[in-house]
């Protein structure tokens, strides 16, 4: 017999009209990298300053009425980086992530961590596993990591899982909606982000949560993420607050 789509949080689009607050906000944090060479030094100096920014943005965000935040940390392409800097940044982002642990569950912060880990160092996995135990059920803001992830690979291990379910007849072939493939995406529990916001200058979305951003509004900033401020934040929610989002419907 086969089982109804598990339940997920709303992710279809709002009606049409002028935008409030976006709930969730996703950062493609770009250009570490570019702000440690114009200094003259190494690529992951520049990580570890956008490390020092993600702390400042993260503390913001629920005064600024976010409460899901998505960043881009790592890719599926980002391998073909230099073994150097990906080693470093893999050592990075657990030291970091154990350093801060306590800080973000006082917060009151949730961190979960999405894309595919089997790829990830054993280490890394178990520090990921920590956290995400030590802070489940914080209500203050959901941060959601993407590491070693790409929405295309997202999408594959979604039809993967959601063939499976359709072969053991755990869902029904009429059920295959929207909302059941939304409910096999790592984002699964979460809206989908109003807004998305990419930081350098750059203006493509990378491979990033191509599901989940089909009605999202887009900024592209120049700012190279290291500068990137809690007020820069802050006015581009203004200017986000004045658009009008019509989701395919014709203006006002």
């Amino acid at each position: 017999m086969a089982l109804s789509t598990p339940d997920i949080a709303e992710t279809s689009p709002e009606p049409q009209g002028e935008a409030r607050a976006p709930l969730h906000v996703a950062i493609i944090m770009d250009g570490n990298g570019r702000w440690a060479t114009q200094r003259g030094w190494p690529r992951l100096a520049g990580h570890r300053k956008g490390a020092e920014q993600i702390k400042k943005i993260v503390q913001a965000a629920p005064g600024l009425g976010i409460r899901y935040m998505t960043i881009y940390a790592f890719s599926t392409e980002n391998w073909k980086r230099s073994t150097q800097e990906v080693l470093g940044l893999m050592k990075m982002f657990r030291l970091m992530i154990k350093r801060e642990a306590a800080e973000l569950s006082r917060q009151g912060v949730e961190l979960r961590f999405i894309g595919d880990r089997t790829r990830l160092d054993p280490l890394l996995r178990e520090t990921m596993d920590s956290i995400e135990a030590r802070t489940k059920g914080n209500t203050k803001l959901t941060l959601a990591v993407a590491i070693n992830y790409g929405g295309r690979d997202e999408l594959r291990r979604a039809a993967l899982e959601l063939a499976r379910d359709l072969a053991e007849g755990r869902i029904a072939e009429e059920a295959v909606d929207e909302a059941a493939i939304s409910a096999r995406l790592d984002t699964r529990g979460m809206p989908d982000p109003d807004l998305v916001i990419r930081s350098s200058g750059e203006t493509r979305t990378s491979n990033f949560l191509p599901w989940q951003a089909a009605y999202s509004e887009y900024e592209f900033t120049p700012t190279l993420w290291p500068d990137f401020t809690p007020e820069e934040l802050a006015d581009i929610l203004e200017r986000f607050e004045g658009r009008e989002r019509r989701f395919g419907g014709v203006a006002s």
